[in-house]
């Protein structure tokens, strides 16, 4: 069933692209607002070169929102696209290098966006979440002491329970054309992915955290796949009620109508509870991928966005 939906996702990586492409299918009117503190990789080595944003979550973005056709599938394979060499071309996708030298030719990071998604016939429209790009710092604890690790790979990965978490710079300016889809939004998502260092600092740039309080949009939750990998980097040891309270700590007054967990999640029925008292729902489904089990498969996330669809066109 196909529905034209007013939808903001918000996130970063490979959660925010398997959203992206669930959503795809449901609606064709999407806005992705992206995490901007990617400091590794390709994206790392471009926002030293060039004083622009990090542009690799903003490509996935990009490559996931192409269409389903011919065009669509060439150019998202052509975005996502590394070079290997043994020159200073090696580890760059081609999407990082087509946004950086629009960003560099025009100063403007939207314009070059909209750019490059009309180029690529975009299903929807990608926004970055910040003006400006920023670094995570978080501080953990864990058998050895207090550890402050900064940067998106290094919180993203390091071992421990979470005591703080900030950008650097606090309180960064928010794009307009992003406050203008969360006040517009009908619904408006979150996660799967990296919750310390793709999830919650959307709710660290004050502007944003407030349009997504007061929209009036429903907001939909979708937690991470379970691991029994207690090694995992850090979801290690956290239970999903405990990543929703994680959560509601840098946001107090956000409020979720729907939690969304796999079928295989532990602590589903003290999840529920927890949700009752909120009044939000609990929804558990299979999501879990059949050949990359760690992973969402986005045919089932489609089918539940148009399952939580159908509830609401019911109600």
């Amino acid at each position: 069933m196909s529905s034209d939906r007013k939808v903001v996702a918000l996130g970063g990586g490979h959660g925010l692209a398997a959203t992206l492409t669930a959503l795809r299918s449901f609606t064709s009117n999407i806005t992705a607002i992206v995490t901007v503190a990617d400091n590794g990789g390709s994206s790392g080595r471009l926002r030293q070169e060039f004083p622009i944003l990090p542009p690799g979550d903003l490509r996935m973005a990009l490559a996931a929102l192409c269409s389903d056709d011919e065009w669509g599938r060439s150019w998202a394979e052509i975005m996502q696209y590394r070079f290997t060499s043994d020159g200073d071309l090696n580890g760059h996708a081609v999407g990082n290098l087509l946004l950086a030298a629009l960003w560099d030719r025009d100063e403007d990071t939207v314009a070059g966006l909209d750019r490059v998604g009309a180029l690529l016939k975009v299903i929807g429209r990608v926004l970055p979440m910040a003006t400006n790009p920023l670094d995570i710092e978080a501080t953990f604890e864990n058998s050895i002491g207090t550890k402050i690790v900064q940067g998106q790979a290094e919180v993203a990965t390091t071992k421990g329970r979470l005591k703080s978490l900030r950008i650097i710079p606090e309180n960064p300016t928010a794009y307009p054309e992003a406050l203008s889809a969360i006040a517009d939004a009908q619904w408006i998502t979150m996660g799967p992915g990296s919750w310390f260092s793709s999830v919650i600092p959307h709710l660290l740039v004050p502007a944003q955290r407030d349009a997504i309080i007061s929209s009036k949009a429903k907001k939909i939750l979708l937690l991470n796949l379970d691991t029994s990998d207690k090694s995992a980097g850090e979801y290690a040891g956290y239970s999903p009620l405990e990543h929703l309270q994680i959560l509601s700590t840098y946001a107090p007054g956000l409020y979720f109508d729907c939690v969304v967990i796999d079928q295989s999640s532990d602590g589903q029925s003290q999840l529920r509870e927890h949700l009752s008292t909120l009044g939000s729902e609990l929804v558990i489904a299979d999501l879990r991928s059949d050949g990359a089990p760690l992973h969402h498969d986005v045919k089932k996330l489609g089918q539940l966005f148009a399952h939580i669809d159908s509830q609401i066109l019911v109600g």
